[in-house]
């Protein structure tokens, strides 16, 4: 019961962590933009992979645990 808690609390950490960043996404997205559309579309791509990413990295490292 321990594990759960602990890992329920680490994705709520991820996703409050992801969730402020989707906020403030849009404003990161057109700074890049001014200096490229493609580093725009980059910023976009890059969180969506990293969100995705992470959580697969954590089940990863979860199930070696076991």
């Amino acid at each position: 019961m321990h594990q759960n808690r602990n890992a329920m609390i680490a994705a709520a950490i991820i996703l409050a962590g992801f969730a402020l960043l989707a906020f403030y996404l849009p404003d990161i997205m057109m700074a890049a933009a001014e200096f490229s559309p493609v580093a725009a579309g980059a910023v976009v791509a890059l969180f969506l992979l990293g969100f995705f990413a992470l959580f697969w990295l954590r089940g990863r490292h979860q199930n070696r645990k076991r």
